[in-house]
């Protein structure tokens, strides 16, 4: 139930507003207390956000329309929230599961690995964090998963789908004494220089996609049923990266295929895989205009966006987002990165704990709303 009139003096309208403000939530009109329900952007329904336009460096505004943009300010503890993380043993979702436990939710841990999962819940020493294990390419594996969270929580109200696969092979002493640039990364442009060190085989592409795309498809569509039953609304995070926008695609075709949201579907974004995979296995993706750094990965992401926009759009009730943390020192850039973990989860963590009326079907760089 939301706060009563007898309550409302001991929250401070003050105090919500900048909350929001320090998660980036530039808000078009002040928060008001009517009809006891803390309202934004009353009578607009438009959530105005700053994001910087990569291609001129200016600051430029982006608007999220929502059908509802009440935000109810309720009556109960965060420790009544729910989470799963995949793919948390370490790195971001080590430490999305840290930030989001601090936060009062009560979260899963998951990871392939059991001895990896409990160590990393005994180093975390937090009681609101427990362990289950997860492989997301297995069917067994995410029931048991399902079955577990059904029993003893009878509900989930945040998924953060974080298990990725980099999709190659890797010489990392060659790599490392390569020392590449940083911005060399970001831009690809150390695509032909790493050719001779990462590589990409028909095996390692199917087990990046398995983990990245269907692996989420396949935990996401597990665990709906119980994310409909949140009381919060539910809140699905995938952590996706820069590699997946759009733009850096060359072939216009597929980012036509996987960009217009008018005529998405689950079949269209399968149909891109399995043509990647033609592709890949005839030695075909630059002639056909796939990305070529990390192709499998990149491809991997790109899918996952597209699956967050048509989610979105089935369940409008949850807010489901996708989000690119930062080039972050992590195991699946074989610590290149230049951020740490900490400010990797930041993103995830901001759009797992979205208030009411947030935005849906989105990708966020970090914390701001970027181009898909």
């Amino acid at each position: 139930m939301p706060y009563s009139s007898s309550t409302t003096s001991n929250i401070s309208n003050t105090m919500i507003q900048n909350t929001l403000y320090s998660n980036k939530w530039n808000l078009c009109k002040p928060l008001r207390y009517t009809n006891n329900k803390w309202n934004l952007c009353k009578p607009s329904t438009t959530y105005q956000f700053t994001s910087k336009d990569r291609n001129t460096s200016k600051n430029k505004k982006l608007y999220i329309h929502q059908g509802s943009a009440t935000m109810v300010v309720h009556g109960k503890d965060a420790n009544e929230r729910y989470a799963v993380v995949t793919g948390a043993n370490k790195g971001i979702g080590f430490e999305t599961v840290r930030q989001l436990a601090l936060a009062g939710v009560t979260v899963i841990l998951t990871a392939r690995d059991e001895k990896r999962g409990t160590h990393a819940v005994d180093s975390l020493a937090l009681p609101n964090v427990i362990f289950h294990q997860l492989d997301v390419r297995d069917d067994e594996s995410v029931h048991s998963l399902v079955d577990f969270i059904s029993n003893k929580f009878g509900r989930l109200d945040i998924l953060v789908n974080n298990a990725g696969a980099s999709g190659v092979t890797v010489d990392e002493d060659s790599l490392r004494a390569m020392k590449i640039d940083p911005a060399s990364w970001l831009s690809g442009q150390a695509m032909n220089v790493v050719q001779g060190v990462i590589k990409t085989s028909y095996h390692t592409a199917k087990e990046c996609l398995d983990t990245n795309y269907y692996g989420v498809k396949r935990v996401t569509q597990g665990l709906l049923p119980l994310l409909e039953l949140s009381t919060y609304g539910g809140r699905i995070v995938g952590v996706s990266s820069l590699r997946s926008e759009l733009r850096r695609i060359p072939s216009e075709q597929i980012r036509k295929e996987l960009g217009d949201i008018e005529t998405l579907t689950e079949q269209k974004i399968d149909k891109v895989v399995d043509w990647f995979f033609h592709d890949l296995k005839h030695d075909m993706l630059e002639a056909n205009g796939w990305s070529m750094m990390l192709p499998a990965y990149s491809i991997s992401k790109a899918t996952l966006n597209a699956y967050t926009r048509v989610l979105a759009k089935k369940y409008p009730n949850m807010c489901i987002n996708c989000v690119h943390p930062g080039y972050v020192d992590t195991d699946i850039n074989w610590h290149t990165g230049t951020m740490t973990v900490e400010e990797g989860a930041k993103g995830s963590v901001f759009l797992a704990l979205l208030p009411d009326g947030g935005p849906t079907g989105c990708y966020f760089d970090r914390t701001e709303v970027a181009e898909f």
